[in-house]
């Protein structure tokens, strides 16, 4: 069974922190707008997607030819991932019109690892000091003629997954859109159909739409 629990807030100063190699090239920008203040937590991710909307109706007159997408941890050692896609679908609608590949180190299916100084330079992680982790950036540029859904899904049957937990935001002040379920929604094609999950809520886990 999944468990939430809402903890303390996290300064945005810890953000700095945990991306350090943005300082060395010039910023990025959020093409959507991203989570802030305070997170909450939510735990044990074994055998569940993460589908997050990035609605074209919310993007910020930003153009860039990449996008980059960055993870929300709060706790655990590992995160075993067995496959992340972005799906696009025309503004409003469901049918899915492309599907590209989403990489951490070139792999679809990485294995992130929580408890490493390089990976989480910020110390222990929690609510009040998440792990924010970047994805690789992925050729695309988004339209606001349509919708994007990324789509995390987490390996069935691993203890690593059962014990880690995501970010979730306390506060409705994003655009961002998420819901989840226990089976895995990153096998779609194109001409099929996004999940109808309600899509309510802020996300779970993605934090942040960026140019880089």
């Amino acid at each position: 069974m999944k468990t939430l629990i809402v903890c303390a807030a996290f300064a945005l100063v810890t953000i700095a922190f945990s991306l350090p190699r943005m300082a060395a090239a010039a910023a990025p920008e959020n093409l959507e707008s991203g989570i802030v203040g305070s997170v909450g937590s939510n735990s044990n991710w074994s055998g569940y997607s993460q589908v997050s909307l990035i609605p074209g109706a919310g993007l910020l007159p930003i153009t860039s030819t990449k996008t980059t997408f960055y993870l929300g941890f709060t706790g655990g050692s590992r995160a075993d991932i067995k496959n992340m896609v972005l799906y696009t679908t025309a503004r409003g609608k469901t049918k899915i019109t492309a599907v590209t590949p989403v990489t951490l180190g070139d792999v679809s299916d990485p294995e992130i690892d929580l408890a490493s100084s390089s990976v989480c330079p910020g110390g222990a992680i929690s609510t009040a000091n998440p792990c924010i982790v970047r994805l690789d950036p992925t050729n695309i540029t988004l339209s606001a003629l349509n919708d994007y859904y990324l789509v995390v899904y987490f390996t069935s049957g691993d203890t690593h997954n059962e014990s880690i937990s995501v970010t979730v935001p306390t506060v409705a002040q994003t655009s961002l859109r998420g819901a989840y379920q226990a089976v895995d929604d990153s096998r779609l094609e194109v001409g099929g159909s996004i999940p109808s999950l309600g899509y309510g809520n802020p996300p779970d886990l993605l934090m942040y739409v960026m140019t880089d």
